[in-house]
């Protein structure tokens, strides 16, 4: 048995780590970890490890997914078989070369040829051991019967070492010389010489670490006598090659990977106003937002680009109100209201993903923390008690979690956010309207949303809503399982006009009696009066700090004493929108005053990246405020991007923002990028341009237009099914019979949503122009064999 974990890695640099799954061959993980991809990259990566105390933990083996292949996985979810994991085969990063081929004629008339290698430059070499490595490279000339090797200088900590270096081989005897032989080399010697480039980390007292090699067979001068490109570094020879044939296992994952080409914000103004005019369009299945969801493969896809371009610009409350109107006309039975899995209920599940993420944190997070932290005993199930398992005790270890949860939800009312409370209001006149006999329809409108789909997912998936670093473990997911069910029952059984319990467990019924009281009723229903009223609340959110982002990084020291040392040390960080802290340990009672660091966010002047060269360190940033710069590292590029891009939205709106930076450090006296003496001296180089200032919603609504742009080319089949359903209903004034055709396509006014169909389709095209500049650009500058589009294997 093993104890399992995976990681993530972009290349070799990992971004994120799975909990350790002990004692299993077969670890279920159930992790989801989202990121935007700060880099170019050749491949992402997953590693199985076997957690080891005492030693260094054994990669198991591996998943290597190249970035051209991710799109063929996206959306799919695959068992991938584990691949033996070599150090001659973990390799990343790229060289830059140029051979030359020159004639040298000696003093008694004979002649020479002699190659020249001149190795310039590599890139994106990898971390070793999360430092910068310390790089040389060997040049060899590979024949039958020679192997003639030299050495560059070694590269201290630099993961893009500049050598610049050039090497002299003879590749041809001595011969006379002759016009008809000038510059060649005789043919059969060109096809048995190779130029080999290795590249290797120096591990000064220790093994040098093997970095990736390249071969370029001397032959590329068979045209020309020059020749400049760059090389992929690949593995060796042997890399992947394995003597033995076990079954590593397999890993099951599920990949979403998308590619976004935004174009400047001019390009996307007549999509983005058609779109923002979706809540006015009457009826709203005519809208462009509408026909949309209505054409895409997976209404998933429109959803949430749809839900955050309508959010960002206050449009969502008026097409979320419309489209659960159409929800209601199908609805027969009151008790039945939006459980089903329609645009206006995937709409509103996004938005509360996206907008009540703080309210989860201050309302479920101290008490998911508490039961997760805690190995109490919850299982009530006869079946599956455990032996020594007292079931009483169990009732009241999970009537005590649910009694505290409960509560905790009914009276936080003025946590809801506002957006939230907006939706819930107009839901309830709609219900009520719809159903008008029915006087628990009010609060069922409401708490089908609010506690089926919020609260209750939140508390059986904590991890997902960022409220638990990982998944749980199994006997808290049961625990969990067990809350969410009572929870969700208690917030629909005070709101349904059947009060009775809908558990199909004997076991769950027998324990849900505990909770039949009027005074359960009575609290849910005052808390779905009060966040779906429109009366003003004294919001909580000025008063308190909005949490934002924590986590472990190394900052470097700030020097306060003169004897002391400025070196990097962990700290725990943490942001909200008043302040960023950080201390030595998380979640501990620190005792001294000056323990914990703090600098208020109106005191951020900008935040930015900084240089590599300032500290031999990657992934690094700056803090720069009314003191001193706080220079910090990230533990990968996703993390110091994810860090930067929080800061910068939190202190964009600061009156007393810098225009200017210096990219580098103040060390020994002066700035290393401009050579300036002065600390004080104005910044070398121009602020980068700034980000969406709402701290708690970050939509780039380009980006979000582009993938809208990207759902309707991809869909173009289906929206002009949908054109010419609309035509065929407007000529014969009834609904098409072929039911293939058109039955899937929800109609009402066939004159205005054909109308619509034209303006996206007219849209469409003018946005086509752009893009396929943008791709023949991109395809002619991308030269194969520049830094862009290096050469994969031998050069031929």
């Amino acid at each position: 048995m093993r104890d399992c974990f995976c990681t993530i890695n972009l290349d070799q640099e990992e971004v994120y780590r799975t909990q350790v799954v002990e004692k299993s061959l077969s670890p279920f993980f159930s992790e989801e970890f989202y990121f935007e991809i700060p880099r170019t990259f050749q491949y992402l990566s997953f590693y199985v490890y076997d957690k080891n105390v005492l030693q260094r933990d054994l990669r198991i083996g591996k998943v290597a997914i190249k970035k051209e292949d991710l799109c063929n996985h996206s959306g799919k979810e695959t068992w991938f078989s584990l691949q033996p994991v070599d150090s001659n085969s973990e390799v990343q990063g790229k060289v830059h070369l140029e051979l030359k081929l020159n004639e040298l004629i000696t003093e008694n008339g004979t002649v020479c040829q002699q190659l020249v290698v001149h190795i310039k430059a590599c890139h994106g070499l990898p971390l070793i051991n999360g430092q910068s490595c310390d790089p040389y490279a060997t040049v060899s000339l590979v024949g039958p019967s020679r192997n003639d090797q030299k050495k560059t200088k070694v590269k201290k900590k630099t993961s893009n070492p500049q050598f610049n270096e050039i090497f002299y081989f003879e590749v041809t005897r001595s011969s006379s010389y002759t016009r008809k032989s000038q510059f060649q080399v005789e043919e059969e010697d060109i096809e048995k010489l190779e130029i080999r480039i290795d590249l290797w980390n120096n591990g000064n007292l220790v093994q040098d670490v093997f970095l990736g090699e390249i071969k370029v067979p001397v032959n590329v001068l068979r045209t020309d006598s020059s020749h400049q490109a760059w090389y992929l570094l690949q593995p060796r020879d042997n890399g992947n090659k394995s003597s033995k044939t076990d079954d590593l296992g397999s890993l099951r994952l599920n990949i979403c990977y998308t590619e976004d080409c935004v174009l400047p914000s001019e390009y996307y103004g007549p999509l983005k106003t058609l779109l923002l005019k979706s809540p006015d369009v009457q009826p709203i299945s005519a809208s462009a937002a509408y026909i949309l969801s209505e054409i895409c493969r997976d209404k998933n896809d429109a959803v949430l680009p749809l839900v955050r371009l309508l959010l960002h610009h206050d449009k969502l409350v008026p097409f979320a109100t419309a489209v659960a109107e159409l929800d209601l006309k199908d609805t027969q039975d009151a008790n039945t209201i939006f459980r089903g899995n329609s645009l206006a209920t995937r709409c509103l599940d996004e938005m509360m993903k996206i907008v009540g993420g703080h309210y989860l944190k201050v309302t479920l997070k101290p008490i998911l923390d508490e039961i997760c932290d805690s190995s109490k005993s919850c299982e009530i199930d006869p079946i599956k008690l455990k032996e020594g398992d007292n079931v009483e005790n169990n009732k009241e270890n999970l009537r005590y979690y649910v009694d505290k949860l409960f509560n905790t939800i009914v009276k936080s009312s003025m946590s809801c956010p506002t957006l939230m409370c907006d939706i819930f209001y107009s839901l309830r006149q709609m219900a009520t309207q719809r159903f008008p006999n029915d006087p628990h329809v009010q609060y069922s409108a409401v708490s089908s949303f609010v506690f089926l789909r919020f609260f209750a997912v939140a508390v059986v998936s904590p991890h997902t809503f960022h409220l638990r670093p990982h998944h749980p473990d199994a006997q808290t997911i049961r625990t969990l399982t067990l809350i969410s069910k009572t929870i969700q029952t208690l917030g629909t059984w005070g709101s349904l006009s059947k009060s009775k319990s809908s558990f199909k467990e004997t076991f769950m019924c027998e324990f849900f009696k505990m909770f039949q009281e009027e005074g359960y009723i009575i609290a849910v229903k005052k808390f779905l009066d009060e966040i779906s009223s429109t009366e003003t609340k004294e919001s909580s959110g000025t008063s308190e700090p909005v949490h934002l982002k924590e986590g472990e990084m190394y900052k470097r020291a700030q020097g306060r004493t003169r004897i002391g040392k400025k070196n990097f040390k962990k700290r725990w960080f943490c942001l909200t929108s008043r302040e960023l802290t950080y201390h030595k340990q998380p979640g501990k009672f620190i005792e001294r005053k000056d323990a914990i660091y703090t600098i208020p966010v109106k005191n951020i002047l900008a935040v930015e990246k900084l240089e590599e060269s300032s500290f031999n360190k990657k992934n690094m940033f700056q803090v720069i405020h009314t003191e001193k710069p706080l220079y910090v590292q990230a533990n990968n590029c996703v993390e110091a991007n994810e860090w930067i891009d929080v800061l910068c939205r939190v202190s964009r709106c600061n009156q007393n923002r810098l225009s200017f930076y210096h990219p580098s450090a103040y060390i020994n006296g002066n700035w290393l990028c401009c050579q300036e003496t002065s600390e004080n001296t104005l910044g070398c180089k121009p602020c980068t341009a700034g980000v969406p200032a709402d701290i708690q919603i970050d939509i780039d609504e380009d980006r979000e237009t582009e993938r809208i742009y990207s759902l309707f080319t991809l869909s173009l089949l289906k929206l002009q099914k949908m054109e010419e359903a609309c035509g065929t209903i407007a000529v014969y004034q009834g609904p098409q019979k072929e039911p293939d055709d058109y039955s899937n396509f929800v109609i009402e006014d066939s004159v205005t949503t054909f109308k619509t169909i034209q303006q996206i389709k007219s849209v469409i095209e003018k946005l086509d122009e752009p893009h396929e500049k943008y791709r023949k650009k991109r395809s002619s500058s991308a030269k194969y064999g520049s830094k862009e589009n290096p050469i994969v294997g031998k050069a031929s």
